[in-house]
C-alpha cells in the first residue's frame, strides 16, 4: 500500500487527524492525533504526546485506523496501519519534534505539546472515504 503525493498536506497538522484503536477485549478508543508524519511511501510515524489509553490499546492490538483529511479539498483518507517500533530519538523523531515545536508555538502552547516518541506504522490499507468537495 503507497501513500501518495496528495496526501502529504493531510499530514501537516492543520486539520487534526482522527486515530481509532482497539484493546485486546474489544474496547475502542478515539483521539485526536497532532501529527501524522511521512516516513516512506509504506510508513508514517505517529506523534506520542497525550496517548495513555491508545498507547495501552497500541500494546494489546497494534491494529490502527486513521484518518486523514486534506486541508483544502477535504478529501479523507482511511489509513489501516500496523504500529512496528517506537522512536525516542534519530532522524524521524528530531523532524516531527521540531514540526510540533512550530505548530505549538504558533498557538502559543509550546510548554504544553512536547513530544514524547514517534510511532512508527505501516499502511497496510488506504482507501478514499471522501474524495473532495473543490
Amino acid at each position: 500500500m503507497c501513500i501518495t503525493n496528495d496526501m502529504l498536506p493531510a499530514m501537516q497538522s492543520v486539520v487534526p487527524s482522527t486515530m481509532a484503536t482497539v484493546s485486546a477485549d474489544g474496547i475502542p478508543n478515539l483521539t485526536y492525533i497532532s501529527q501524522v508524519f511521512y516516513v516512506d511511501d509504506n510508513h508514517v510515524a505517529i506523534s506520542f504526546q497525550y496517548m495513555n489509553k491508545s498507547w495501552k490499546n497500541i500494546n494489546e492490538n497494534p491494529n490502527i485506523t486513521m484518518i486523514l483529511t486534506h486541508p483544502v479539498t477535504i478529501k479523507m483518507w482511511k489509513m489501516n496501519l500496523v504500529f512496528e517500533e517506537i522512536k525516542y530519538d534519530g532522524p524521524v523523531f528530531d523532524n516531527m519534534d521540531m514540526q510540533l515545536t512550530a505548530i505549538a508555538s504558533m498557538y502559543g502552547m509550546a510548554d504544553r505539546f512536547k513530544l514524547k516518541a514517534a510511532l512508527i506504522c505501516r499502511a497496510t490499507d488506504i482507501t478514499v472515504l471522501y474524495d473532495g468537495g473543490l
